[in-house]
């Protein structure tokens, strides 16, 4: 008797152990990193964007970078970096609209602040389905020239 409770209770422990599959992209963090800071004032950073081939999927993590920079600020990498987003009015996304939209737009203004530098060394693609890939980049965001860029535009105020 003692022998069946021991193994119904085994048993039931194992079934709860049990693994469960997952996708790839469950192993790894969809969130933008810092891996560096350059003597040029630039990011070195590790995000990821998804597309239809690796071609968007690489501009849509341009873009995230970019955008990760100026309205997230990074938390994530090297020695618990952590930034404060260059945009750091509320609301300053919709505030700023148009002018974002046409900033990211395909071949928009953001190309100019990132460089793909770095982008056969570290680069890893995790495939979510058959229509969809999800493609993580080391990129080099230019901050101090977004930073000035920003400020001449007037989206940010200068601090004196």
């Amino acid at each position: 008797m003692v022998w069946i409770s021991a193994l119904c209770i085994s048993t039931m422990f194992l079934s709860s152990c049990e693994t469960k599959k997952t996708s790839l992209g469950a192993f790894y963090s969809f969130e933008t990193e810092c891996l560096g800071t350059e003597y040029d004032g630039s990011l070195t950073l590790r995000t990821w964007g998804e597309g239809n081939s690796k071609k968007d999927a690489v501009e849509q993590a341009k873009k995230q970078a970019v955008r990760d920079v100026i309205f997230k600020g990074i938390t994530r990498g090297v020695n618990d970096y952590h930034m404060r987003p260059l945009v750091t009015e509320p609301n300053g996304a919709e505030k700023y609209q148009d002018y974002f939209n046409r900033f990211f737009s395909d071949e928009g203004e953001y190309v100019a602040f990132v460089n793909m530098k770095d982008e056969k060394a570290n680069s890893k693609q995790v495939m979510e389905n058959r229509q969809v890939y999800k493609f993580g980049v080391t990129v080099r965001v230019l901050y101090s020239e977004l930073k000035r860029k920003l400020q001449n535009d007037g989206i940010i105020k200068t601090v004196k």
